[in-house]
């Protein structure tokens, strides 16, 4: 496991017990009906650096729900459970299987791979930070991370394991049996129990401090000045930041990026809003298999607002 990725527990014990919850302000309303959220170019322009800058600060805590708050007892519980195969049907797949820390807690697959081998129709996005995220899965189905972390466990395709069942074998393992005592004294081992020490663990898997998160604190040396240049162009011009907004890189909100696909998205959940046809949650930039947070991600090229050749635009595309 990479020290630099994960917080280790007894690091972000006295940490995340002093979380404030809510501290981050996600644009909830724009994930949920799909509300493509638009700052006009010109005041991003105008803005200047250091305005601009404290958008990007890295948040101080870990969010944890009230309803599901941190323990150590919980995470270590869910991390646990988080790298055991014994959670499939047929033992062989774990959530690390599809999110596993030596692809940047993906797969490092253009699509992900299920049960028997099987092509998934999705890419497997990574957990990182996951702690901030609004809702999950890439047509964000899932209201929260508790939700999330069942449905591939059920999911026939994935891990193929009814939730009935599951509680059945682990009930027959006795280092489980106690663990889930210990951890839950007064509600055992259950779905709702299991959801929420794996979801405990991922909210502590967060992307490493930066040489960017330096400099947005105030050190000028720790990123060149095409770097400088690029995170001005990619906060107004190329209007990158409509999207990938934030210290995280991400709205949390759903888009049509124009490229050819018979997946319809977010429309399956919603089809009664155009906008939502064949558009998917927005990726954080930093949490892409095999990147880190390093100052380069502003010396990529920027895309302006041109469509490249044979690429089709839709009615409803961002």
């Amino acid at each position: 496991m990479s020290a630099s990725v994960v917080i280790r527990s007894g690091l972000i014990g006295a940490a995340v017990i002093a979380a404030t919850i809510g501290f981050v302000n996600i644009t909830l309303g724009s994930a949920i009906v799909g509300v493509t959220r638009r700052v006009p170019v010109e005041l991003a322009t105008a803005a200047n650096t250091d305005a601009m800058k404290a958008e990007y600060r890295r948040p101080v805590f870990i969010p944890f729900p009230k309803e599901n708050p941190y323990t150590l007892a919980k995470a270590a519980l869910g991390k646990k459970l988080y790298f055991d195969p014994r959670l499939s049907a047929m033992s062989a797949q774990s959530c690390a299987s599809c999110h596993t820390p030596g692809f940047g807690w993906g797969d490092g697959l253009a699509l992900g791979v299920g049960r028997g081998m099987t092509k998934l129709d999705r890419r497997s996005p990574t957990i990182i930070n996951s702690a901030w995220g609004a809702r999950f899965m890439w047509d964000g189905r899932a209201q929260n991370l508790e939700q999330q972390v069942l449905l591939p466990i059920q999911s026939a395709g994935e891990m193929n394991m009814p939730i009935e069942q599951l509680m059945e074998r682990l009930a027959s393992i006795t280092e489980y049996r106690l663990l889930f005592a210990s951890t839950f004294p007064e509600r055992g081992m259950n779905p709702t129990t299991l959801a929420e020490a794996i979801a405990t663990y991922e909210r502590t898997v967060v992307s490493e401090r930066s040489p960017f998160d330096a400099w947005i604190e105030g050190d000028e040396r720790a990123i060149p000045e095409a770097a400088k240049r690029g995170f001005a162009i990619f906060n107004s011009k190329g209007q990158c930041s409509l999207c990938h907004e934030g210290w995280n890189f991400t709205n949390d909100s759903f888009h049509d990026t124009g490229l050819r696909s018979t997946d319809s998205g977010r429309a399956a959940l919603l089809p009664n809003i155009p906008k939502m046809t064949h558009a998917f949650k927005t990726p954080a930039q930093d949490q892409e298999p095999g990147r880190s947070r390093r100052h380069g991600r502003f010396r990529h090229r920027i895309f302006l607002a041109v469509i490249s050749p044979g690429v089709p635009v839709r009615q409803n595309q961002d």
